[in-house]
């Protein structure tokens, strides 16, 4: 488990400080201000960068206000993770990887707050300097920031990682640091971007969240290929063990620079930190019941009504929390893959889609837990569902016309609801007139192309038995119509490997959503990224439409045109019927062992490992 904020690893930043001076880097660092300083609006804030609006936090505070200073130190936290790992370094298109060393071992520039919806405050970095229009940027390195081999983070280090990410690492760090026009090391600490004309406004806070890797410990050459060897890092663990694609252990540094920080004050508890991995959910389940691991997000709702009805919690051994935070709802749902010819057709996608009862899934397989998915921010103000556009929104796509669909612009498309019989004629009847339409035929029972005679069918690829058991219930449906749909499961490894390069026809994919949607869409929908391995575009996207209103959100100065070009992009994703809308948990689900210590203070947007602390163990009993 990455974080408790999203069913899929993400890529984050550790965090840290312990106090030992470096005079002479100060002292560099205080030269190189005063002969090339940075020209800086005056009202905008030296201790951090925040995406739209003011840091909530000024500089001086002391601690982030969901963590607790006071939380107990010590003991040992298991997470586990269902599947395997080839490699400790997540950052690079090859090899499996989960996410411990960038997130306990690797340290960033800036920490991002869970509080708010993209803010990034100072960790490596003492100050950031960046100028009103965006276009430059210089952050100054704590003086005190001492990698675990006691040598200093340098601005040289800053620069060598930018280079590797910009050159060998996964396409989102490829496509958003090749923005950047210039990189420098004025002195050592100190480092300074050109960020070309300022229309990325997320570019200073993605450079901020690099994990810095230290120059003379890491092989340029080798870079990125996969590795079991840890990269050398400035946070508080250390990888103390690896049995590959079984276990990572992880253990609390005693000489840590930034013990005391602000934003590491009450987080980063546990003197030792473990990853488990079992090869299917079933095993995952049946090991946290066992008490092997430590805390489970829950996304079964079969499991988590049914599957918790066991004595380590009804004793109180395993506590179940039902936990709401203020993100947007991503996208779930069986994705097409548009370079396959099958797929080309958007009719044929519309239709299929059709073809899928969430009603009947619901009630039946989910014990009427999820809502419909239907938007890929749903739940927020940045959802275009149920919403007219605005003048802003038509402004944006009157250079497009006819991409975004009539009753999509007017807010009045819904997804397609059944009779929850599990055999609605009428949505039948409706799919089947679309697939007409696009040149398909009943014959002998198959539905075939008019033209080639070829069956419309398609392979389904699941990686896990829920997944295997929405994907089966979808092909009955399916069948009703002639459609023939296979459903295939597939290792973890093998599934990786094959959604990098693309080698699928569906897929069941979630896109987590954050309150600050950036960078992270231009990898999953800009035309740049439908080719390249290793994106999170599978729908294989093309669009100049969709294009365009990413940059503009990008560029967007107001939260009003943000939250504008993110309806727009909600409306022509929609539009495009790029997937078969699934459904989505108000809520997360949490559960964990009794001796977890949880803040009492919860963080406004997700919860992350970082806050998590073990309780002391009772002292044992007097003989």
């Amino acid at each position: 488990m990455s974080s408790l904020r999203a069913s899929s690893a993400g890529i984050g930043a550790a965090a840290r400080q312990i106090f030992a001076l470096f005079m002479l880097v100060l002292a560099a660092g205080a030269s190189a201000r005063a002969e090339s300083p940075l020209p800086n609006h005056a009202s905008l804030p030296d201790h951090a960068i925040a995406m739209h609006g003011e840091p909530a936090l000024p500089r001086g505070f002391t601690h982030l206000p969901y963590a607790d200073p006071a939380a107990p130190k010590g003991g040992r936290i298991t997470f586990a993770l269902q599947g395997t790992f080839d490699s400790l370094n997540p950052l690079v298109v090859l090899g499996v990887a989960p996410d411990a060393v960038p997130r306990y071992v690797q340290q960033s520039l800036l920490f991002r707050s869970a509080d708010e919806p993209f803010t990034a405050y100072g960790l490596l970095a003492s100050k950031v300097e960046l100028n009103d229009e965006r276009t430059r940027l210089a952050f100054e390195i704590d003086p005190r920031a001492k990698f675990s081999d006691g040598s200093p983070v340098t601005a040289e280090d800053v620069l060598f990682t930018f280079e590797m990410l910009k050159t060998k690492g996964k396409p989102f760090h490829r496509s958003s640091l090749a923005r950047v026009t210039k990189a420098s090391a004025p002195s050592p600490g100190r480092v300074e971007f050109e960020l070309g004309d300022g229309s990325n406004r997320e570019l200073p806070l993605v450079i901020g969240a690099m994990p810095i890797f230290a120059k003379h410990a890491t092989n340029a050459e080798s870079f990125g290929e996969t590795s079991f060897k840890p990269a050398l890092g400035s946070g508080p663990y250390v990888v103390s063990e690896v049995r590959p694609g079984e276990s990572i252990t992880l253990k609390r540094r005693a000489d840590f620079w930034a013990e005391d920080h602000p934003l590491t004050r009450g987080l980063f508890n546990p003197d030792e930190i473990r990853y488990e991995f079992y090869r299917d959910a079933n095993t995952l389940f049946e090991a946290f019941k066992a008490g092997l691991y430590d805390v489970r997000l829950e996304g079964d709702p079969t499991r988590w009504t049914t599957g918790y009805d066991v004595p380590a919690v009804r004793d109180g051994r395993i506590v179940k929390e039902t936990l709401h935070f203020d993100t947007p709802k991503g996208m779930t749902g069986f994705v097409f893959n548009t370079r396959r010819a099958v797929f080309a057709d958007i009719k044929v996608r519309e239709a299929l889609a059709m073809l899928f009862d969430f009603e009947w899934a619901n009630r039946n397989l989910f014990y009427g837990i999820y809502r419909r998915a239907g938007s890929f921010f749903s739940d927020s103000e940045l959802s275009a569902l149920g919403v007219p556009a605005d003048a802003r929104e038509k402004a944006l796509l009157a250079a497009f016309p006819g991409s975004v669909r009539d009753d999509i612009l007017a807010g009045t498309w819904r997804p397609t609801a059944t009779d929850g019989s599990g055999r609605d004629r009428e949505q039948a009847r409706k799919a089947f007139d679309l697939l007409k339409s696009a040149g398909y035929e009943m014959r002998d029972g198959v539905l075939r192309h008019k033209a080639t005679g070829e069956a419309l069918g398609f392979e389904i690829t699941v990686t896990s038995r829920p997944q295997e058991r929405l994907a089966l219930n979808y092909a009955k449906s399916l069948e009703r119509l002639g459609i023939v749909a296979t459903v295939r499961m597939i290792d973890d490894v093998q599934y990786w490997r094959r959604l990098s390069s693309f080698d699928f026809d569906m897929i069941q994919w979630t896109w987590p959503a954050s309150a600050s949607p950036g960078n992270e869409q231009v990898g999953r929908w800009d035309s740049s990224n439908a080719e390249r391995k290793g994106s999170l575009n599978y729908a294989g996207v093309k669009s100049p439409a969709v294009d365009a209103v990413l940059k503009t959100m990008l560029s967007a100065r107001e939260r009003e045109d943000f939250v504008a070009s993110v309806r727009s992009l909600d409306r022509l994703l929609i539009s495009g019927f790029y997937v078969v809308p699934l459904y989505y948990l108000p809520d997360t689900w949490l559960a964990h062992s009794r001796d977890v210590v949880m803040p009492q203070r919860r963080p406004a947007y997700f919860l992350s490992n970082e806050v998590l602390a073990r309780s002391p163990s009772p002292p044992a009993p007097a003989n």
